[in-house]
């Protein structure tokens, strides 16, 4: 779960200097985090969060996952 925390604060944190509602965005991932264990599932509730919100959140969203998925 530690490596997960890791890339999790890596990705908020290249994400931050893009995204429009930086703390809403740390808020609902950190919550994300806090139900699954594994990268896989986490990936998955973040994209299922991304279907449910409105932009520009959504965008924001999306930007995160882009980075998270690249480290």
């Amino acid at each position: 779960m530690e490596g997960l925390e890791k890339k999790i604060e890596k990705a908020l944190f290249e994400a931050r200097p893009y995204v429009e509602y930086y703390d809403r965005l740390k808020e609902t991932v950190n919550k994300l985090k806090d139900k699954i264990s594994d990268e896989e599932g986490f990936r998955k509730l973040v994209e299922k969060e991304i279907s449910k919100a409105q932009e520009p959140f959504k965008t924001d969203l999306r930007i995160f996952l882009q980075k998270f998925e690249i480290l």
